[in-house]
């Protein structure tokens, strides 16, 4: 679980907490439809999930309306991944199958996968107000906190219902201007080439 840091646990099962799956639940209406990288200890409990590391959910399709992703942190060495290909996979989802999508992730914002993947193609960001998140380990609650802070981001069409179940938690900011920016920069670039 780093974000460029060493990982300082043997646990491969770092679990969302608790206040945070059923912040998710209440925003999903209920229930989550895709889990990705879920795992034998996970108390997500999605419709649909697919068990690190036995199923690679970056290797299935996303085609689900509601998804709800806590991904691994830490470098994948085995698979040769990391949390951008997560991220990656977050904002592709949302754009082929117009899945609503949660992702539970360090804040890194001076990195390569946050300006390709979540600033212009994210709507919404909560900066959770819990400085060293408790995540659970091995479903356990083991009192330990994350290294680095850590945000809730938003795929999807919805800000203001984002804005009012995760306002609570952290600072919520609306970056959907982003998006337009990126569209207007793409737009240009394509009449630059012709």
């Amino acid at each position: 679980m780093s974000a460029g840091r060493t990982v300082n646990s043997q646990s491969l099962s770092w679990g969302t907490p608790p206040k945070y799956v059923n912040a998710v639940k209440r925003f999903f209406g209920g229930s989550i439809s895709l889990d990705p990288c879920s795992n034998e200890y996970s108390i997500v409990n999605a419709d649909t999930e697919f068990l690190l590391p036995k199923n690679d959910g970056l290797k299935e399709e996303w085609n689900f309306p509601t998804i709800y992703v806590n991904p691994p942190y830490g470098a994948d060495r085995k698979r040769g991944t990391t949390i951008k290909n997560w991220l990656a996979k977050c904002a592709y989802s949302n754009k082929k199958y117009n899945s609503e999508i949660l992702a539970l992730v360090p804040v890194a914002t001076n990195t390569g996968h946050w300006k390709q993947s979540v600033f212009g193609q994210a709507t919404a960001i909560c900066f959770l107000y819990d400085t060293r998140l408790k995540f659970l380990e091995n479903g356990l609650d083991v009192g330990k906190g994350a290294p680095m802070a850590c945000c809730m981001i938003y795929w999807g069409e919805n800000y203001k219902k984002f804005f009012d179940k995760f306002i609570e938690y952290g600072a919520v900011i609306d970056i959907t201007n982003l998006k337009n920016e990126r569209i207007e920069i793409e737009r240009k670039m394509l009449e630059l080439e012709f």
